[in-house]
This record gives structure tokens, sequence and C-alpha cells, in this order.
């Protein structure tokens, strides 16, 4: 039973002001990151020479690598399979599928010029969360007519899209967890426990078919572009940034800023567009068309699109100034036409021209044509029409596993422990600080004891007192359903807080796929501003011990804490860093952050996340850690939320 719940069973009023929990939380992330992009925008002001720009060029090159865990080591030539070709009126298409990383196969659709021979200039078009990836009628479009300008194009599928469902069941023909955002989501859980993102991987994909482009004797590899829209806009800021061999790109329907996307409807949505501390090292949209100047670059907007379009025009002005440090204005485009999100079909003939002028130099208009595939059918590569039953490869789940192999967490000594948990968790209350002001909601006497309902800065609390004078000990409880424990330590003699885990009520999130429970999102929002689910809850429990120790009825010397289900991970980073904590209790909670990379599919994993822990810590350190106090775990589960095995 939830908190909520019980309160109410108790006739014990909730309080108004926890009713909007989420968005009240949501509200105090955006604020964190106002302020950190508002010192951003101070830090770009700055900037008036070319050598000024280019030091943070680098700077932020080398930052986003560190925070994405670095790029895959690209080796040697690419593996490639042919799956036929596909004639067309002024153009071909060639069916193939390269190997990324070894074994991890890329179907993609290669369009090219029917007249001429070359070496023709290339464009990599990198597809939005679409399911059908490649076949989508505008890149379809993009391929017929860039070729026909004399354009090689090639069009791939990113994971979990396309060909390359990464949690593929054969039987039902469908993926285990959902469509593309859930497949990456599911994924890139895995990937950031060890300070990773899915992004490296897309990145990397990208990168390849350049490698394979470039390999091409009908290509010149001088000359490559890249385009892409929504998702696809997001892979192709992060590829063109962070490939210089991008010489023109093209981003539609993503651009914006934080300022403008974060209090807006669409807020955080992806896991590749969330990149933890991403706004907390001093970063935003205009970085990523910065570290490509002075080279061509087009922002392209919808004026209807879930990205506010004030957002892009913000981001163009202050890219449009560091363009012109390099004496560059030109050469940085604003294509804006009206519809909603990815509603390219009319201003497609711009962005054709775009490319046809830096990477062929040709005149304006060339010749477009409203075109979609005649066939679908006829343009998927493999076989069976997915890479797991195709080629059997690895998946996302093996390439991240294999990597995770590779990492041994180091066993730290208590103040590096405690230096990383914070670090890592986000987390900033300090034991024994001031106490936090605690406002009463109401109390209720019961059989031997008194309940009182708290609120501490909006989060609910109720307190167990019981009957009798003298101090006492005490027993913090960091549970979403507290009503049983705290009624059998109460009854035993013990003053009981219960700290419901914030938000309280949890609230509504959009569903991107069942097994990442009600917090993904929201555990994404923190993330980028270098704050956890896991450290902002135990930093309510740290503020709530400070409550509660400075009570003249509770005995300090002598408090225990209990943890259940997700909240036995918040008591587990709480207690490393507050000894005053004398014996812990977690009940239902998650064996290791080991096992989110161990196993192909886990539920609910966003809401216990810290990015990185496991190149410092795993849980079992968080035990260890506590030593001597006593340590009693009972009922611990796997990744799944299933009981685990001995």
């Amino acid at each position: 039973m939830k908190l909520a719940a019980a309160l109410l069973c108790l006739a014990i009023p909730i309080g108004a002001q926890t009713q909007d929990a989420r968005q009240t939380l949501i509200g105090s992330l955006n604020r964190l990151a106002f302020q950190d992009l508002e010192a951003r925008q101070q830090v770009v002001a700055q900037i008036h020479t070319k050598a000024e720009a280019d030091k943070r060029k680098a700077a932020n090159r080398q930052k986003v690598l560190r925070l994405i865990g670095g790029l895959p080591e690209r080796q040697g030539a690419v593996t490639v399979k042919e799956y036929g070709t596909v004639p067309g009126d002024g153009f071909r298409v060639e069916k193939i599928a390269y190997q990324s990383l070894p074994d991890f196969w890329v179907t993609a659709d290669v369009f090219v010029p029917a007249q001429g021979s070359g070496p023709f200039p290339a464009v990599v078009i990198s597809p939005g969360h679409e399911p059908i990836a490649k076949l989508m009628d505008y890149n379809y479009a993009f391929g017929v007519n860039m070729a026909r300008n004399g354009i090689v194009v090639l069009i791939w599928d990113p994971m979990g899209q396309g060909e390359r469902l990464q949690y593929y069941d054969p039987q039902m023909k469908r993926s285990q967890v959902g469509g593309p955002t859930a497949e990456h989501s599911e994924a890139n859980v895995a990937a950031l426990v060890m300070g990773d993102g899915i992004e490296r991987y897309m990145v990397n994909d990208a990168m390849r078919a350049v490698d394979y482009l470039t390999a091409r004797k009908d290509v010149d590899g001088a000359r490559i572009g890249a385009l892409g829209c929504s998702g696809g806009g997001t892979v192709t800021a992060y590829f063109a940034a962070l490939d210089d061999r991008v010489q023109v790109a093209g981003s539609a329907c993503y651009i914006n800023t934080f300022t403008d996307l974060l209090p807006s409807r669409t807020g955080v949505q992806e896991a590749e567009q969330s990149i933890p501390h991403f706004i907390e090292e001093g970063l935003d949209f205009p970085d990523w068309i910065e570290m490509v100047a002075p080279k061509p670059y087009a922002i392209i907007s919808t004026t209807a699109d879930m990205f506010p379009l004030e957002g892009a025009r913000k981001a163009y002005e202050e890219a449009k100034r560091i363009y012109g440090i390099y004496g560059a204005e030109d050469r940085l485009q604003w294509i804006t036409g009206p519809g909603g999100h990815a509603n390219l079909g009319p201003i497609s003939p711009q962005i054709l021209a775009f490319f046809t002028k830096h990477l062929k130099g040709s005149e304006p208009n060339p010749a477009w044509t409203p075109e979609r595939p005649p066939d679908a059918q006829a343009l998927i590569c493999t076989p069976t029409g997915q890479v797991a039953t195709s080629l059997i490869g690895k998946t996302i789940y093996n390439i991240i596993r294999e990597r995770g192999d590779a990492i041994r967490t180091p066993h730290l000594d208590h103040a590096a422990l405690q230096r990383e948990v914070r670090s890592l968790a986000g987390i900033t209350a300090q034991p024994g600080s001031a106490a936090p002001t605690v406002a009463s909601m109401g109390s209720e006497q019961r059989d031997g004891y008194r309940l009182e309902t708290l609120t501490m800065d909006g989060v609910p609390m109720l307190l167990a007192i019981p009957d009798g004078a003298g101090k006492k000990a005490a027993v913090l409880v960091l549970a979403a359903d507290p009503q049983e424990t705290l009624e059998r330590s109460v009854k035993s003699g013990h003053v009981v807080l219960a700290v419901e885990p914030r938000p309280w009520p949890a609230g509504a999130e959009p569903a991107k796929a069942s097994l990442l429970g009600s917090f993904n999102l929201l555990a994404l929002r923190a993330f980028l501003v270098g704050k956890t689910l896991v450290g902002m809850r135990a930093d309510d429990a740290i503020n709530a011990l400070n409550w509660l120790v400075a009570r003249p009825d509770v005995d300090a010397r002598k408090i225990s804490a209990y943890g259940k289900g997700p909240e036995a991970v918040v008591l587990l980073h709480a207690a490393v860093l507050d000894s005053r904590i004398a014996a812990v209790t977690v009940d239902n909670g998650l064996v290791s952050y080991r096992m989110i990379v161990d196993t192909p599919l886990h539920q609910n994993a966003s809401e216990v996340l810290v990015p990185g822990a496991l190149r410092q810590y795993d849980l079992s350190d968080l035990v260890r850690g506590l030593a001597p106090r006593p340590v009693t775990i009972l009922n611990p589960v796997d990744a799944n939320g299933a009981p685990a095995a001995r």
C-alpha cells in the first residue's frame, strides 16, 4: 500500500502541495538546468576570436567524448555483404549490410547516380525514430533526388529500427520491448551504469558508413555530407561534430535550446538525446553546430514541431555569431517550413539545394521530384527482413556486455568510496548539518502511539511516536509502502520516521515501454544536470535524519534504517555517507548493478540507476563500506525484479 493510501486509511489529510509532485520535481530540475545554461551563455558571450572559438570547439569535443564513454575503435576495412541491386529512373539502389563492430551488422540502402562514373560526393542519411527507418518516404525521396543530382546516398537502419531490432522475438516477429525509443532506452540503461551511452554506438554506425563510402572508387572522400531528421537529426548533430570527414551537415527537427525544450510538452523524451551531465558540463544544442563551424550547416525546422521553433531560432542566432567570427555566416542556413514534426516535404527542395551547393558547387534550384518507394519490400536487404534471423551476429546487449566484462570495478577505501558515491549519485546533503524545516500536516492518537503527517520541503513523511517519556531508539524507513514496518517498529518502542520517495505521488509518464517503468524520462532529465533519483532520495533521507536526531525524544546513538524495493538502493548510498545509521536492513532490493549489464532485459532499472557507478563501485561495495555496522539483506532481487538466486 502506497503512503498516500496509508494516510487516507488513517484519516489524515495528505496536503494539496503533494498532488503535483512530479511537476514540482521537474520544475526544480529545470531551475538547476537554467542556472547552468545561463552560466554557459556568459561563457559563449566572451568568445570573440577564431582562436577562442577553436579552443572551445576542441574542448567541447573532448568533453562530449568523455561523457558518452568515447567512441569504439574502428579497425581496418569494413566487412560488407551485398544483397543485390534495385534499378530506378536515374539511379540504382544497392542493398548492403556492413559491420560497424565485429559481428554487429548495419543494414543500408545505397542510392547511386545512373549517370557518370564519379567520383561523386556522398551523403549519409540517419533515419528518425520510425520503425521502418530507411524505408520512410522522405528518406527515399532524398536518396532518389540526390542520386539524380550526382550524389551517392547511404541510408542506414539505426539499432532497434528497420531490419535491426535488437530485442527481436522470431515467433511474434516484433520487438520484445516495444518501438524504437523503447529499444534505445532498454539498451541505454546498461550502457549508462558503465558510464557510456548508446549514442557512442550510433555515431560509430554512421562513421563506419563513411569508412565504407570512402573505400568505394565512385565516391569522393573529401566531399561527405550528413543529413537526418528527428532522432536522425540527433545522430547527425553528434556525428557531424565528432567526425572531421563530414564537410556538410543538415540536422532537421532536432536543433533547439534546452531553455526552450525542457519546459515544453516535449521535454526529455529519448535515451540518446539525454547525455548525463551534458547541461551540468556547460553544453547546449548550439554547441553541436559550433563544433562543426565553419563548415556548411543547415538547421532545419518546421513551424509546428514539438521541438519549439523559438528554441531553434535562438540556436541559429547564437551559432550565426560564432560563424561570423570565422567569416562564414553564409555557410549557416536556417531552413524553415510549415507543419508538424518531420514534415519535410514542403522544404525538401531547399534542403537538396543546400547540399548540392556545398557538395557540388551547383547553382540554386536543382530538380526535385516528390518520390515514394514503389515497392518498399524490394529495398529490404536481408533475406528474412531482420539481421537477427539472417545474420547470426551480435546485438547491442552483447556489445555492451562485452564492454562491461572488461570493467574491473575497484574496491575503494572508505573515503574514496564516499567521494565517488557523492559525485556519481549527485548527493549534496551533509550528515549533521542544520535540521531542515518540517511542517506538520496533522496528527492522530493511535493504540499505543501518536501518528503525525509531516512535509519536509514538499516531501511527505510519517512520524510514529510510542507513548511514554524518555529517549527512544529510532528507525528511518524508506519505502513506498511503509505501514507494516512502521506499525511493527513503533509497537516495539521505536520512534519511526517514514520518508516517501520523490516524486510523490509518482504521476504519469509517457509510456516508452512497460519494462522501463514510471521513472525513465524523469531519470534522464535528472542525469542532464548531474542528479539522479537515487541521489535526490538519499538527500531526503540524510536531511530527514538531521531532523530526527535533533528531537529530544530520540536517542541518536540508536538509529537503524530500513529500505525496501528501489529505496533499498537509496538506503545503501545514504548509509555509506551517514555513520549515524547504526544498522541497515534492505528488503526486496537489487543485488548489484552488474546484473543490469549481464541481463538482456531488465525492469524499472532507471529508478535505481547511477550513471558510471560500475566504474567505481557496485552495490556490494556499498554493503562492505558499512562494516562493521550490521547489514541485513532480505528477499534480494535480480534486474528483472525476480527473486535472486543464492
